[in-house]
């Protein structure tokens, strides 16, 4: 029997990136604090944090975050490493990553939500 991350895994081509598609996975505080957490630690596994959220809904949280082309995982024995696709996403969509990195570190240091905090 095949392991189920044996498959790989869908991330869109650069051509294919979409602005909203990408602007919707953003929306959601979790997505941001992950986005931010593999900005510091590029190449991190998915499971070294759980952002304050159940197992099943940080699954969901990775795979927008993938399908929407912000993310690039790949599989490395039973893990997901996890790296932002930023000099992509720049050519893209210039400013976006540095505005969404921006307004969430000021987030936690206005005190955000929890959620705007990631759990280590």
């Amino acid at each position: 029997m095949a392991s189920r991350l044996a498959s790989s895994l869908e991330i869109p081509d650069e051509a294919d990136f979409d602005l909203f598609a990408a602007m919707s996975a953003l929306a959601d505080p979790v997505r941001r604090a992950i986005v931010h957490y593999i900005a510091q630690d590029p190449g991190t596994a998915c499971s070294t944090s759980d952002f304050g959220v159940s197992k099943s809904a940080l699954t969901r949280h990775w795979r927008v975050l993938r399908e929407a082309g912000i993310i690039r995982q790949e599989v490395d024995g039973n893990r997901h490493r996890n790296w932002l696709r930023r000099d992509e996403l720049d050519r893209r969509f210039p400013g976006l990553v540095d505005l969404v990195l921006r307004e969430h570190e000021a987030a936690i240091a206005s005190g955000g939500s929890s959620s705007e905090a990631h759990a280590v």
